[in-house]
């Protein structure tokens, strides 16, 4: 089944009088469970993809849709509410809340959602083991290492059990180590939810993990391929 599918997808934004196309007749399915980078120079258009797939935009032309719903009839409070209960998000500077601890950081999207005491620190806990931070639960962002925050991050993302898990340049500020280690839990996260993953980077190695690897350029696909990896 597609999770995602854009369809004829265009985006232009006016600065004065100058006009940037940022996608130019996009068309792009992404199945569920998949692992897929978007790759290309600054400019390309990765990360207005993102925005449109993530329901922060909307197309200017072109259709998006989600699980078959069309998204771009949506008005901003439904396509709020879908990126709270079905899209999940890893950002190049981790984005978490500085006064709240990982626990608290992974549990908040629970909060918003109103589930059951008992059935968020379930979850939770379940995380932050899945990524190797449960020591670190008690421990605010300023405590941890940029290693340490992605992984929460990360947990935080997949908390509501999204149906995609949306990432732009998610090794960016990580060293070599602690950035495999954070592709490698997504990896395995992705193997075990069944949730999907794409990425906008820049990094060889998020390519390198990447099961299907979209190359852009000029706001268009110029490649897509499955990815040896």
């Amino acid at each position: 089944m597609e999770a995602i599918q854009v369809e004829h997808a265009t985006k232009v934004y006016h600065i004065g009088k100058t006009e940037t196309h940022a996608l130019n007749d996009i068309t792009l399915n992404i199945a569920e469970g998949e692992f897929t980078a978007l790759v290309g120079p600054s400019g390309s258009g990765k990360t207005t993809l993102l925005q449109l797939i993530g329901c922060l935009d909307k197309p200017d032309q072109g259709v998006v849709k989600i699980r078959g719903q069309d998204v771009t009839r949506f008005d901003a409070n439904q396509r709020a509410d879908l990126r709270r209960t079905s899209i999940g998000f890893v950002f190049q500077f981790f984005a978490l809340i500085p006064v709240l601890t990982a626990y608290e950081n992974v549990e908040l999207p629970l909060l918003l959602g109103n589930m059951k005491a008992s059935e968020r620190h379930e979850r939770v806990t379940d995380l932050l083991n899945a990524v190797g931070l449960a020591d670190r639960a008690d421990h605010r962002p300023d405590q941890m290492s940029g290693g340490e925050q992605q992984r929460v991050a990360i947990a935080r993302a997949l908390a509501t059990r999204p149906i995609l898990v949306l990432a732009d340049e998610p090794t960016a500020n990580l060293d070599t180590a602690n950035g495999q280690q954070a592709m490698e839990i997504m990896r395995k996260l992705n193997q075990e939810t069944g949730t999907a993953f794409v990425f906008a980077t820049h990094d060889p190695r998020v390519v390198a993990y990447a099961r299907r690897v979209v190359e852009m350029r000029d706001g268009g696909i110029v490649d897509d391929g499955m990815h040896p990896a």
